[in-house]
């Protein structure tokens, strides 16, 4: 069996929470696209987790899984694995031969880029994490990236390294006239990145994804996969330019892997939804909270009630009502069997609430996304407004189930339901994991 865990919006859905929550039931849990650009906070017990790189599921006790998709950070890697087993955890992690690594000078270049950007008046500054992922990304389609299988051959990472680290030095010096500094050495990037070769090989980390998967499902496992960010920073699928680097949908966790899609399209593939909308960085937002202060002050109540900063960042996000046309979008692309919607109680309490429901452009009506970003950007919102709901117990409603939510939040709940025609599988009503009311579990 496997269930896949995808992101519906902008990313910050809290699929992390999801991951936590059904992954007791999973015996491995992959992440198959993204790096330490991408943050999961994970509840348990009133203990909070901050997870950029790590799989959620380590929480948990389950084996965790950097695919081949993703691109690692062996700096951020050891050093989130270290602070799990200080506060008593002790995370088994392995890491794809086949994943790409984040060298020091891919987050020189990230930032010296999105700096140049947002010096252009031609340039789109995407607004990224600068953690490297977009250059590290472009040198695995280049055909110049280093892998963590290189990682543990000295002679081989030497030969890559003297290979692709003189092309960038000529970048950072001839082109954008700047010094280089140790990122740029040869000699300090091979010392430094052989002994995580060894570190990875001592400990027992890397594996070929592929093999140890189908070993896994032979011997009888359940699967989990986990994407990080969310459908509309899919490269392929989402509002690009203002996208990640790699795909976060769910056509991602077979490539990202090595699982063919006939095993993931057997099993479920579940979208979370948030609630409301929030988004890190640039791009178009048809919904966003920025009318007038009213709307500014709605938007400042739902960010601080919802936490809504960047886990890896700190970030402020930008604040909208939700998006349905988008919903619409990412659930074609997905394929979805369910979604599971978080963070309902954040819109208890409010004064109003609306939804996108659709967009006009140029007259006419519209149900889900233009293909360009660029069109997007001039669609207007068509609103519809729901009840509002007054807070409510969050534990108390975990125990209750779906019933014991106010009738209105059950009225914004089923309207999803019928638009996207899928069913609500499960409904965040808190932070905690057992603040969840679940309606289905995937496994069963």
């Amino acid at each position: 069996m496997t269930v896949t865990i995808v992101g519906s919006q902008l990313g910050d859905e809290g699929k992390g929470a999801l991951v936590d929550l059904w992954g007791g039931d999973a015996d491995v849990v992959v992440r198959y696209q993204g790096g330490d650009n991408a943050g999961h906070t994970v509840v348990e017990g009133g203990e909070e987790y901050a997870l950029s790189l790590v799989p959620s599921g380590a929480v948990r006790g389950k084996v965790g899984v950097l695919g081949n998709g993703c691109v690692v950070n062996p700096r951020t890697l050891f050093e989130e694995i270290g602070t799990l087993r200080e506060r008593g955890l002790d995370p088994d992690v392995r890491v794809a031969k086949r994943a790409h690594v984040i060298m020091p000078y891919h987050r020189r270049i990230d930032g010296i880029e999105e700096g140049a950007k947002a010096d252009s008046d031609s340039g789109v500054e995407v607004g990224t994490t600068g953690r490297g992922i977009g250059p590290t990304y472009e040198d695995k389609a280049g055909r110049r990236g280093v892998r963590i299988g290189d990682l543990l051959d000295p002679e081989v990472l030497r030969e890559r390294l003297e290979y692709v680290v003189p092309q960038k030095r000529a970048l950072v010096e001839d082109v954008y006239g700047l010094e280089a500094g140790e990122e740029l050495d040869v000699d300090a990037l091979h010392e430094e990145y052989a002994r995580f070769g060894r570190r990875l090989r001592e400990e027992g980390m890397v594996v070929n994804c592929s093999d140890f998967l189908y070993e896994r499902r032979e011997a009888g496992d359940d699967v989990m996969f986990e994407g990080a960010q969310g459908t509309l920073i899919d490269v392929d699928h989402g509002s690009y330019p203002y996208v990640t680097s790699s795909n976060p949908t769910a056509g991602g966790a077979a490539t990202g892997t090595g699982v063919g899609p006939t095993v993931t399209g057997r099993g479920e593939v579940v979208g979370v939804v948030k609630g409301y909308l929030s988004r890190v960085g640039e791009g178009p937002m048809p919904t966003e909270l920025d009318g007038d202060e009213r709307e500014e002050a709605l938007a400042s109540d739902i960010r601080e009630k919802g936490g809504e900063f960047g886990t890896v960042t700190g970030r402020p996000r930008r604040i909208g009502w939700l998006d349905v046309p988008m919903l619409r979008h990412a659930t074609r692309v997905n394929g979805y069997t369910g979604i599971a919607v978080n963070h309902l109680d954040v819109l208890a309490g409010l004064d109003e609430l609306k939804v996108g429901h659709a967009y006009e452009l140029e007259g006419e009506e519209r149900l889900s996304l233009p293909a360009t970003t660029e069109r997007w950007g001039e669609c207007e919102p068509v609103y519809r407004e729901f009840d509002t709901w007054e807070e409510f117990d969050a534990d108390a409603v975990s125990e209750g189930g779906y019933e014991a939510l106010p009738g209105a939040a059950r009225e914004y709940l089923e309207y999803l339901e019928d638009q996207l025609d899928t069913p609500v599988h499960a409904v965040g009503v808190g932070p905690d994991r057992e603040q969840t009311v679940v309606r289905t579990n995937p496994w069963t």
